[in-house]
């Protein structure tokens, strides 16, 4: 997938100025798909060249103007046809995964720093995704509302039940890998067991 695609999937749901684009890169599409304002502003441009969407200025506050760009019919026949198209999966590289795989270089008890870093950061997405989730079925998400204003009312089911369906999986994906850094402190654990002073009993005296 593509910067491009993503912003006509944003554009599908109403005009944009690239203010409120890079600003929703930072919400709602910034969980599927994160783009920094320094690469949203020129693609805009570029689509704007290639005839997909289209521009217009727009006041913005007393003496200034901004460029507020719409999907044009063109933009909305390659989105389609991309959403018609199976996508090739990407080759991992998954930086976390691969620490993992070599913990044996670390401390043991920074090894179960990193698991445990790991383990908030997830604990907090999924409690993210799961407000969001839940905002989109009650309809009480800002994006979600937007999307639904701009679509007739015999699409709002399908569409929110294929953003929760996107958010449920990415849930569940955050779950998976708490559970994976879990059995990883676990492992740690195992491979390093605490040697306990005094367990082994009094050391003998020799005597002679």
């Amino acid at each position: 997938m593509s910067l491009r695609y993503a912003l006509l999937a944003l554009l599908t749901a109403g005009p944009v100025t690239g203010y409120d684009a890079a600003k929703r890169f930072g919400g709602s599409v910034g969980h599927v798909w994160h783009a920094p304002d320094s690469q949203i502003y020129p693609e805009l441009r570029r689509m704007q060249t290639d005839g997909l969407i289209e521009g217009e200025q727009v006041r913005w506050g007393p003496r200034s103007t901004k460029t507020r760009y719409h999907i044009t019919s063109s933009g909305v026949v390659d989105f389609r046809r991309w959403m018609s198209t199976p996508l090739d999966h990407a080759p991992e590289r998954d930086a976390h995964h691969m620490q993992a795989a070599y913990l044996e270089w670390a401390d043991p008890d920074e090894a179960r720093s990193i698991l445990r870093t790991h383990i908030a950061y997830y604990t907090e997405q999924v409690a993210l995704l799961t407000a969001v989730r839940d905002g989109i079925q009650s309809r009480t998400d800002p994006a979600i509302l937007r999307r639904l204003d701009a679509r007739p009312e015999s699409e709002h089911e399908k569409i929110i039940a294929y953003k929760a369906f996107s958010y449920s999986g990415m849930i569940a994906r955050g779950r998976s890998e708490i559970d994976w850094a879990i059995a990883g402190l676990d492992l740690v654990d195992r491979l390093n067991p605490s040697v306990v002073s005094g367990c082994a009993g009094p050391t003998p005296v020799h005597t002679v």
